[in-house]
């Protein structure tokens, strides 16, 4: 039997390896670091345990998908906790609202919230245009390779009445931000809706309309915390794939993707072997799997077809405290004073934010055993530009810092935070660009701005190379935890199909629109 290799052991790959193994292929992992499961990763000291990327759970129908290829169960492998509510929301006026999963209830909050702004009805009109964009991605976009526009609608068929309706309703050419505002009067409300789109690490000002969608995915299927924390989610996928008969193999590095005739042939590793190979996913970042592992007229090629943005990088606090706070939930957020501020430094200005938004998981009160008794683990995490050349986090870490620590202060009601710290780790965009081998620090692979094309991301049918596939938040169908998991269904389908390792006919390459 030949054997298809997997590049990298984050979500995306862990996903794509249980899809292959299930459908009968024999597959090999190559992971550089000592652990699977990328970015979601955990640091444990003190007494202390904190999910060091992502650290919730929603649309957790792809990771069902993916447990059903093996005829399993995920709940046989993964205890889910829902959370309700899913966020609590802190804004720079002292106010307070939590986001609730039932949008009936969440239209009664907004009117006791906002009395007489009209903000529940906004809110109840939002969601069902947000569940009118969740529908054409279900039909169009989901669980298939794409890399534009003429790959979700064959516009062939283009005068079929509910295509039409379709194209029309993903407002093409419209921001998440001004749909956002057309529906939510209130700038507190709206704000708590922008942040929707930062599971794809863009500004709401820039990243186009179709991405509302995601509010109803987040809302009709809950957000939920995995018992032991998310880093539970690549330990039930690698005890599946192991299981399957998948191979591991950490803390190898591999430097090169082999091709003879413009197809894939294997992969040479950093201590020199060479592995024969039928097929390549690759779960590294899509840019830099072109630049570092093909290189030459494939790196080109990539680069002609389009120029893309790295996502947002971020600064993360991991702060042990001796003492809770008992007014944070589960999941917070500290809101800046002025969102277009905040994403203008972020997005345009490339510089971190003066007043930032603070993204909160205070995870003892769901899981005491994350924390010493009466205390805290407390994640922080700031969003800051990818990194620039001058940029030089050594030295910016210690006062950006205090601009976290103050707005918590000020704006989180922790006044007194700096006492309880009693454990304390930190990673900058520096760190995550060398511990994750991430383009430019970016935590969310590439940025999805750009109002007609910036939901695509590329393809996960390599267009270069013959047997190469493309998984992970750098391809499609994008960043969080779901559209990786997703991602690695994706490319192991679209590689099945296409017949290149059994020999059956339509083996192929992808495509890619031009901006």
């Amino acid at each position: 039997m030949k054997t298809i290799g997997i590049i990298g052991g984050g979500l995306g790959g862990l996903s794509a390896a249980c899809v292959l193994a299930a459908r009968g292929h024999r597959v090999v992992l190559f992971e550089r670091n000592p652990w699977l499961g990328g970015k979601a990763a955990v640091l444990e000291e003190d007494g202390f345990r904190f999910d060091m990327g992502p650290t919730i759970v929603t649309v957790p129908s792809v990771l069902k998908r993916i447990f059903a290829e093996a005829g399993e169960a995920m709940e046989d492998y993964l205890e889910l906790v829902r959370l309700d509510p899913q966020w609590r929301c802190f804004f720079d006026d002292g106010s307070q609202l939590d986001l609730l999963e039932k949008t009936s209830e969440m239209v009664e909050s907004l009117e006791r919230f906002a009395p007489g702004s009209g903000s529940g009805v906004g809110y109840r009109r939002f969601i069902r245009h947000s569940e009118k964009l969740d529908g054409i991605s279900q039909r169009h976009y989901f669980y298939k390779s794409i890399g534009g526009l003429r790959d979700m609608f064959d516009f062939k068929e283009s005068l079929d009445p509910e295509i039409m309706r379709d194209v029309m309703s993903m407002g093409i050419g419209r921001s998440v931000a001004s749909v956002v505002r057309k529906h939510n009067p209130d700038k507190r409300v709206a704000q708590m809706i922008d942040h929707f789109t930062q599971y794809v690490g863009s500004s709401p000002y820039g990243s186009p309309a179709v991405l509302c969608g995601i509010a109803h995915m987040q809302t009709s299927e809950g957000v939920w915390y995995p018992k032991d924390g998310t880093a539970a989610v690549p330990r039930a996928l690698v005890k599946l794939g192991r299981k399957l008969g998948v191979e591991y193999r950490t803390g190898v590095e591999v430097e090169e993707i082999v091709k003879e005739d413009g197809a894939v042939a294997g992969v040479r590793l950093a201590d020199g072997e060479t592995v024969g190979l039928s097929a390549v996913i690759s779960n590294c970042d899509s840019v830099r799997t072109h630049r570092e592992l093909l290189g030459g007229g494939e790196r080109d090629a990539f680069e002609r077809r389009r120029r893309y943005e790295p996502a947002c990088s971020g600064v993360v606090l991991y702060l042990g405290l001796n003492r809770k706070y008992e007014h944070l939930a589960h999941h917070d957020f500290v809101f800046s004073r002025d969102p277009e501020e905040e994403f203008d430094f972020i997005y345009k200005k490339g510089e971190p934010a003066p007043d930032p938004t603070c993204y909160l998981a205070a995870t003892a009160g769901t899981e005491p055993g994350t924390a010493p008794a009466g205390g805290e683990a407390l994640y922080v995490l700031v969003h800051t530009p990818f990194l620039r050349p001058h940029h030089d986090w050594k030295a910016m870490f210690p006062d950006y810092r205090r601009v976290i620590l103050d707005k918590l202060k000020r704006t989180g009601g922790m006044p007194d935070i700096e006492d309880r710290i009693v454990f304390e780790k930190a990673l900058t965009p520096q760190d995550i660009h060398d511990r994750y081998h991430v383009l430019n620090g970016a935590i969310y692979g590439l940025a999805s701005h750009g109002k007609f094309l910036g939901a695509f991301k590329p393809g996960n049918r390599s267009p270069d190379v013959r047997g190469l596939y493309l998984a992970g938040g750098a391809a499609h169908p994008g960043p969080g935890m779901p559209m990786v998991l997703m991602s690695g269904w994706i490319a192991a389908d679209a590689l099945d199909q296409d017949g290149i390792v059994t020999g059956k006919p339509g083996g192929r390459v992808g495509r890619e629109e031009v901006a």
